[in-house]
């Protein structure tokens, strides 16, 4: 056989792979199938426009949770609980409740977006479970949510959510990316008791990584903005509360101030995620270990990772 001979079988060859990967990869993206519903906001709107702007309980309990989606219906058992709380939310914040329809629009392109975000899901993991999604009306108090069935967004919150991104497709996008992260990670699905600050960190910094890898970007950018040049003292600080049960100077406290933004804690998290999957030999080995975090083993995968906080402050 002449060298030229070999080198078109060679690059035959190499085609044929190159055919069965992109196949391979279609039929994945052809496996993956939607669900993302945004019925109930339609219902909630009727309800909330005949009422002038404040609906009673009987009113949101008969025109917008009895006919609730099977989304809404968990979000409701898990999280809103009555109906009487949510007329109490609608009269506390009315003005979100009346600019949250502006981002009834945009959720059109998001939907539309969505699709292509789980196919890179599926690539990285190729056991993801893509979860029903919804987008509701909620009590102003939370964004993004994940039940052991599906995505919840409450969209009174994520509209207002400026620091996630201008664009509000993009914000959804992104925020329904991280929580179909948490869907892949057993241990987001129950409550550890006593979390520790570094795994609590962990599981929202790995949903943080896989919702940047399969979106895009993350759902606290300003983390980034804002801890430039301060990383040194911030992730001496996380070291030494890391192992502490006590997570309130760094997860779940909203935007924080000027001085100290909210949710540091994604913030080191995600980096301990980042530098654990770089210095993995096998990227779908490493992303399968950053879903399988939990308490127990949070120290361990911080100890392989590779992570360690910058010195010289």
């Amino acid at each position: 056989m002449t060298v030229r001979a070999r080198r078109w079988r060679r690059a035959a060859a190499m085609a044929c792979l190159a055919c069965v990967a992109l196949a391979r990869a279609a039929d994945a993206a052809a496996s993956v199938q939607v669900t993302v519903r945004t019925d109930d906001l339609d219902r909630f709107y009727r309800v909330y426009d005949a009422a002038h702007g404040k609906p009673d309980a009987a009113v949101l309990q008969a025109g917008y949770l009895d006919p609730a989606t099977p989304g809404l219906k968990l979000y409701l058992a898990a999280h809103i609980r009555s109906a009487a709380r949510l007329q109490h939310a609608i009269a506390a914040s009315p003005q979100d409740y009346a600019d949250a329809r502006q981002c009834i629009a945009p959720l059109a392109e998001a939907k539309a977006r969505l699709p292509a975000v789980f196919e890179r899901l599926v690539e990285l993991v190729p056991t993801a479970r893509i979860a029903p999604v919804s987008f509701v009306i909620g009590l102003d108090d939370t964004g993004g949510n994940t039940t052991p069935d599906g995505v919840i967004v409450g969209i009174e919150k994520m509209c207002h959510a400026t620091w996630v991104g201008a664009d509000v497709a993009t914000r959804f996008v992104h925020i329904v990316a991280h929580e179909m992260a948490h869907v892949q990670q057993p241990s987001a699905q129950v409550d550890a008791p006593n979390p520790t600050l570094l795994y609590q960190s962990l599981l929202e910094g790995g949903a943080e990584l896989i919702g940047e890898l399969t979106s895009g970007g993350v759902i606290n950018p300003q983390l980034g903005a804002w801890t430039r040049g301060r990383e040194c003292a911030i992730e001496r600080e996380f070291k030494k509360d890391a192992f502490g049960t006590d997570l309130s100077h760094w997860m779940y406290h909203g935007v924080g101030t000027r001085d100290r933004p909210g949710d540091l804690g994604y913030w080191v998290g995600y980096r301990i995620a980042k530098a654990y999957v770089a210095n993995a030999g096998d990227r779908k080995q490493a992303i399968a270990d950053l879903l399988d975090v939990d308490n127990d083993n949070a120290a361990a995968f911080l100890a392989r990772s590779g992570w360690a906080p910058q010195t010289g402050c």
